[in-house]
C-alpha cells in the first residue's frame, strides 16, 4: 500500500491489502503463514523491509521470517532476541494503538541489546514526519479474541522499516498495520492449530497403524502358536464362554474352532476339576486340570489365565493358553505309582496299605498336657487324626477341617459274631514258598508272588485294597465285614491260593496262613498289622505242618 495523502486511499491499495490478508490465511503451514505475513508487510503495506519475530515455547522470540532484503534475511534469520528486550522494546517509545514507535531520539539504547537488528542507511530527515534510518515500528501480534496492549498473550512481533514514501504512516497507515498484526495473530494461531492437527493426525495414524501391527503380531502368535490359546468372555453371565480359540487347540481337543464357540471352558473340563477351574478364571492364574475331548477321553493340560482389557474402560476377556501335559501327567502318575506300589507284582506297597489304613483311623488322645491345649483351643476335648485334623470325641465328628466329618471305624467284640460289621485286617503267610526259591531259583519264586497277587486281587471285591507288605506277606484290607463274612473271605482265598501254579515250566503249590485283625480308631496302623500279624502266627501255628502247604 502506498503512502497516499491521508485519507485518500486508492481502491487497488486496499485490494492488495485484502489478498495479502487472503494469502496469509490460505498459507499450507506454519512456515508459509509467517513468510505470507512478512511478503504482506511490503507488498500491502508498502514497507521496504519486514520482519516477523516469533515467540518460543522458551518465551523468548526468534526471527522466524524475513521479506524486503536478502542480506538482512540472511544474517538475521533464525537468531534470537531475549523476552526481557523485547519487553523493554514494547514498553517505551510512542504508543500508536497496539503499535509501538521507538523515533531514533531514543532507540539508541537499545543498539547493544540481544534482539537481532538491521539498520538502512540513508540522509537524515529534512522534515519532522520523515523517516529516520534508526526509527523503529512494531506491531505485536496477540492471542486470537484479545485486544488492547499487551492485555493478552503475545503470539510474536512484526519489525517493519522505512516505508517507501519515507514518512512516518498517518491514521490510516497505523490503523492498516495494527489490523493486518491483527489478523497476522489469528492467521498464526490457525496455523499452529493446523499443524498440531496434523501432527496428531500423523501421530493417531501411525498409533494405528502400530495397532494394526500389533494386532496382525497378536493374530500370527495367536493363530500359529504351538500350543493351545483361546479367548474367552470375562464376568457376567457368559463367563468363561469361549469366543475364539487357534488351531493348536481344536487339534488338541479334536473339535473343530466353530464348536468351540458353543462351549465354556466349564463345559469341558473334567467334572473333579471344575473348582479349580472357577478358582484359576476368577482373577487369571495357572492350574493344571483335564480338558474333554470331542471322542470322550481327557487330556492333561496347563491351562494359565491372562486379564486382557480391550480398552481403558471397555470389556474384559480371558486369554487363555493351554498347553498339553499329558506326557509328564503320565510319567509323574507312573512315579506316584511306582513309589506306592509294589514293582513286581503291582499291589500297592507297604507304605501305601499303611496310609490307606491310617486314613480310616483318627489316632488315640493325645498326652494330658497335649491334650489340655487342644482343649483350650477348641472349647472342648480333642485330638488329632491323621491327617492333622481337631478331632472331637464327644461328637466323633471333625473339630475344624472344614471338609468330611470322620466316621469312626469300629470292630466286632468277643468270639461270637455280634453282627458288628468292621474294618477286617487279614494277614497272609505264604507257607512253602521258600522251598521254591531254594529249589527253582528266584524267577519261579517271583513267578509264583505274581500268581498269587492276581488270585487274592480277583478273589476280593472291588474296593477292597490287596497290598504286598513284603517278601511273601500280603494284607488285605476289607471293609464293612462281620467276623463270620471275614472266616469266610480267609477260606476262600486260601483255597485260590493252594491250587498248582505254573512256575518255570512245572506245576508247584504254596500254602496260606491267615490271622484276621480288626482295626478301630484308638490304634495305629501298625498296631492293626501287628495284631492280624500275630492272629497270623497262632493260626499258623495250630495247624500240623502238613496241613500248611497243600502239595
Amino acid at each position: 500500500m502506498e503512502m497516499e495523502s491521508e485519507p485518500y486511499v486508492r481502491l487497488a491499495s486496499l485490494r492488495q491489502l485484502h489478498q495479502a490478508m487472503a494469502d496469509m490465511n490460505t498459507a499450507r503451514s506454519l512456515a508459509d503463514t509467517l513468510q505470507t505475513v512478512a511478503d504482506g508487510s511490503v507488498t500491502a503495506l508498502g514497507y521496504e523491509m519486514a520482519c516477523v519475530n516469533l515467540v518460543r515455547p522458551d518465551g523468548d522470540l526468534v526471527v522466524a521470517a524475513f521479506s524486503g532484503n536478502s542480506a538482512a534475511e540472511a544474517l538475521i534469520t533464525g537468531r534470537v532476541g531475549s523476552r526481557e528486550s523485547w519487553e523493554r522494546r514494547l514498553n517505551m517509545g510512542e504508543a500508536w494503538g497496539d503499535l509501538r514507535f521507538i523515533p531514533h531520539t531514543e532507540g539508541w539504547v537499545l543498539d547493544d541489546d540481544d534482539v537481532p537488528q538491521w539498520y538502512t542507511d540513508g540522509p537524515e530527515p529534512r522534515f519532522e514526519d520523515e523517516w529516520h534510518p534508526s526509527d523503529r515500528l512494531f506491531a505485536p501480534m496477540y492471542a486470537p479474541g484479545v485486544q488492547g496492549s499487551g492485555s493478552g498473550e503475545l503470539l510474536g512481533v512484526i519489525s517493519v522499516d522505512r516505508p517507501r514514501n519515507g514518512r512516518h504512516p498517518g491514521a490510516w497507515g497505523r490503523e492498516a498495520l495494527q489490523m493486518y498484526a491483527f489478523q497476522a495473530a489469528i492467521a498464526i494461531s490457525n496455523a499452529r492449530l493446523r499443524s498440531n492437527m496434523q501432527r496428531a493426525l500423523v501421530r493417531l495414524e501411525r498409533e494405528q497403524q502400530a495397532l494394526r501391527a500389533s494386532e496382525e503380531s497378536f493374530r500370527q502368535a495367536f493363530e500359529y502358536a504351538p500350543s493351545g490359546m483361546a479367548i474367552a468372555e470375562m464376568g457376567g453371565d457368559q463367563h468363561g464362554r469361549i469366543l475364539r480359540t487357534n488351531d493348536a487347540l481344536c487339534r488338541l481337543l479334536g473339535r473343530p474352532a466353530s464348536a468351540m464357540r458353543r462351549y465354556s471352558f466349564s463345559d469341558l473340563v473334567h467334572p473333579e476339576d471344575i473348582g479349580t477351574l472357577l478358582r484359576t478364571s476368577a482373577e487369571g492364574g495357572r492350574a493344571e486340570l483335564r480338558l474333554g475331548r470331542r471322542d470322550g477321553t481327557y487330556v492333561w493340560v496347563s491351562l494359565r489365565n491372562s486379564v486382557v482389557a480391550d480398552a481403558a474402560d471397555g470389556p474384559r476377556f480371558l486369554l487363555t493358553h493351554v498347553e498339553d501335559i499329558e506326557e509328564r501327567k503320565r510319567r509323574e502318575l507312573q512315579l506316584a505309582h511306582r513309589a506306592s506300589h509294589d514293582s513286581l507284582t503291582g499291589l500297592p506297597n507297604s507304605a501305601e496299605l499303611r496310609s490307606r489304613l491310617s486314613a480310616r483311623l483318627c489316632r488315640r488322645p493325645a498326652q494330658a498336657d497335649e491334650l489340655d491345649s487342644l482343649d483350650a483351643a477348641y472349647g472342648h476335648p480333642a485330638a488329632y487324626d491323621v491327617n492333622g485334623h481337631g478331632f472331637d470325641f464327644a461328637s466323633g465328628t471333625d473339630s475344624y477341617d472344614g471338609f468330611d466329618h470322620h466316621v469312626h471305624t469300629v470292630a466286632p467284640e468277643g468270639e461270637r459274631d455280634d453282627g458288628t460289621k468292621g474294618l477286617a485286617v487279614l494277614f497272609c503267610d505264604l507257607d512253602g514258598f521258600k522251598s521254591i526259591n531254594d529249589r527253582f531259583g528266584h524267577n519261579a519264586g517271583d513267578a509264583v508272588l505274581i500268581e498269587v497277587a492276581r488270585r487274592l486281587s480277583r478273589g476280593v471285591r472291588d474296593g477292597d485294597t490287596v497290598a504286598r507288605l513284603g517278601g511273601d506277606e500280603f494284607v488285605i484290607l476289607a471293609d464293612g465285614l462281620g467276623k463270620a463274612d471275614a472266616q469266610d473271605l480267609a477260606v476262600r482265598l486260601r483255597n485260590e491260593i493252594i491250587q498248582p501254579i505254573r512256575a518255570e515250566g512245572r506245576a508247584v503249590r504254596v500254602g496260606a496262613s491267615f490271622g484276621i485283625g480288626w482295626a478301630h480308631c484308638g490304634m495305629t496302623a501298625d498296631e492293626v498289622l501287628k495284631s492280624a500279624d500275630e492272629r497270623m502266627y497262632v493260626e499258623k501255628r495250630s495247624r500240623p505242618k502238613q496241613h500248611r502247604r497243600a502239595g
